[in-house]
């Protein structure tokens, strides 16, 4: 199948996609505030530059696409027709490094919270992603005291 659109077309659609203050990144942002939760953006010290760290808690938060992060919903397992082989092998590099980070993070025992572009959807999530993150926060104080 080939492009519909022109090389520069394509190359116009691709600079619009964002890295950064995603429509899905700003709602979790806005879900944690809400709930009084505080966090920073962008931890470039840590592996994977997670969206949203809370030091204090040491727990990440990471915001994917499913498309992008090949997740096993619906969305994130649509295999593109057009340049099959790259979007694939791409795909697949995206999951080997995400996989890799949270490895790395865990070793550094830093707590990782994935959030997936689908289940925002869902109509409890909000309630699910502050509990998940209160929930981090409850585990870290339990492994800190039972380490003493």
């Amino acid at each position: 199948m080939t492009d519909v659109f022109t090389p520069e077309q394509r190359s116009a659609v691709m600079r619009r996609v964002k890295g950064r203050d995603t429509g899905p990144e700003l709602a979790v942002r806005r879900i944690l505030r809400a709930a009084g939760i505080g966090y920073r953006l962008g931890g470039a010290g840590l592996p994977g530059k997670p969206d949203l760290v809370m030091k204090g808690r040491r727990a990440v938060v990471f915001v994917h696409g499913c498309f992008w992060h090949g997740h096993d919903c619906p969305r994130g397992s649509r295999k593109p027709k057009a340049n099959a082989a790259y979007w694939s092998g791409k795909i697949d590099r995206n999951r080997a490094r995400d996989a890799s980070t949270q490895a790395a993070l865990n070793a550094a025992r830093w707590r990782v919270i994935t959030v997936w572009e689908c289940e925002m959807k869902t109509p409890d999530f909000a309630y699910r992603l502050v509990a998940r993150v209160r929930d981090q926060a409850a585990a870290i104080s339990t492994s800190v005291a039972s380490s003493d």
